[in-house]
């Protein structure tokens, strides 16, 4: 096997049994496996998976453990040259697999790559982001780019070029391309360095959010290299899971992320200005609501 394909699902059926034809209808010259890890669903993904696709090795938690823990329990047990972080909304096209693999067989330095991802209208999603700071975070909670939606261009790169591969901040966790032997590499300069990293594994510290750009931290820091390539494309149907989850909710998920990674990367200062800052959040989004205050930028 060179590829280990993981994805935690909760709750996504349909969008599931999608993902999992799109993968094993892929046309490649590789070997592959195929994990799903499923986060105690109710809507009898399990038995679909069991019924459709027993070639799959499943993975039944009795609770929602978040995305970071899931993955890591299959990342602890591979020992495969790749693996590919997937969520289960995602859809591949026939040759995506095929042109990662060899992208990233003819670029050995890369840790991380991600893709260009299109959404079911065949846009480009947008989904490179520089890491984030302290004063776009905190517009973000204040809920600024409501209507300046242009003060976030720069940590959102609204002008990025996604017909041009080039070495990033952080990508999309929902394509998450990873070289597992580049990464054991740069665990051993990690311990060396004494660094605050789990390489390979993701921070469990998360739940949801945020894990993603914190394993692409993880991997700068550590002298690693991320990468965007428009080589592989793959419709991206966005937050399937996740939009079954309440706005208060999603908002706590949110703000318990942000702190938590401006808490292990940037200044205690600045940890403690964002929590006091999300008080104030708070009010504004309630006052929002109440005037039916639609956002005019993506975050």
């Amino acid at each position: 096997m060179n590829l280990s394909i993981i994805i935690v699902s909760f709750n996504v059926r349909e969008q599931l049994r999608k993902n999992l034809e799109s993968i094993f209808n892929s046309n490649v010259n590789f070997g592959f496996e195929v994990f799903v890890v499923d986060n105690n669903s109710v809507d009898k993904s399990v038995e679909m998976i069991k019924k459709y696709f027993p070639q799959v090795r499943l993975i039944e938690n009795k609770n929602n453990l978040g995305f970071a823990k899931a993955n890591n329990q299959i990342l602890k047990l591979i020992k495969n040259k790749y693996a590919l972080l997937l969520n289960p909304d995602m859809k591949l096209k026939n040759d995506t697999l095929q042109n990662i693999y060899n992208w990233m067989e003819n670029n050995k330095q890369v840790s991380i790559a991600g893709i260009k991802l299109l959404g079911k209208d065949g846009k480009i999603i947008k989904h490179v982001r520089r890491f984030p700071k302290f004063f776009d975070q905190l517009a973000i909670i204040l809920k600024i780019p409501h209507i300046f939606p242009q003060i976030l261009n720069k940590y959102i790169l609204n002008k990025f070029n996604y017909t041009k591969e080039c070495q990033v901040d952080s990508i999309r966790g929902g394509f998450f391309m990873m070289n597992l032997k580049n990464l054991q590499k740069l665990q051993k300069v990690s311990v060396l360095k004494n660094l605050d990293n789990t390489l390979p594994f993701l921070d469990e510290r998360y739940f949801i959010w945020f894990e993603e750009v914190d394993f692409c931290k993880q991997v700068y820091v550590a002298g690693g290299e991320v990468w965007y390539t428009p080589v592989a494309e793959c419709i991206d149907y966005v937050g399937q899971s996740f939009n079954q989850v309440d706005r208060k909710v999603k908002q706590n998920y949110f703000k318990d992320s942000q702190l938590k990674y401006f808490k292990k990367w940037h200044s205690i200062w600045q940890y403690f200005v964002l929590k006091i800052a999300w008080v104030l959040g708070k009010i504004i989004t309630n006052v929002l609501e109440v005037f039916h205050v639609k956002g005019k930028g993506k975050t």
